[in-house]
């Protein structure tokens, strides 16, 4: 079982940055794909970017390419997703996942941990 917990949330202004932390427990992170969804009101689930167990691979949605990073620290039991030039468009509740397999999957249906999410909202 993993447990994942998102952190760093709040309230920017267009094109400020933020670094959201998503902690997990259990013994087995590390081997374990991570990604990061998002959902705004009113749309569906929206993959963000995604990592395998050891960073070396990622990928990303295409709205926030070239803005997001993904990262992991598997000592620490954490993944991180840093948002730079944060727009209106990126407010969402995101969330952590994680899925035991070795494919980091871009689709939400293949993940089996979900964390609770934390609100962004960027506006002026």
């Amino acid at each position: 079982q993993v447990q994942l917990t998102e952190s760093g949330g709040g309230l920017v202004k267009p094109g400020d940055s933020m670094r959201l932390s998503c902690a997990a427990s259990g013994r087995t992170f590390s081997t374990y794909p991570m990604a990061w969804f998002r959902q705004a009101p009113g749309k569906e689930r929206e993959f963000v970017a995604t990592s395998n167990w050891s960073g070396g691979f990622t990928s990303y949605g295409d709205p926030v390419k070239g803005r997001f990073t993904i990262s992991r620290d598997n000592a620490k039991n954490q993944m991180f997703l840093q948002m730079n030039s944060l727009k209106p468009e990126d407010t969402a509740v995101y969330y952590c996942a994680a899925r035991s397999g070795s494919v980091a999957y871009t689709e939400a249906r293949m993940y089996n941990y979900w964390g609770q999410g934390t609100q962004v909202t960027v506006s002026s």
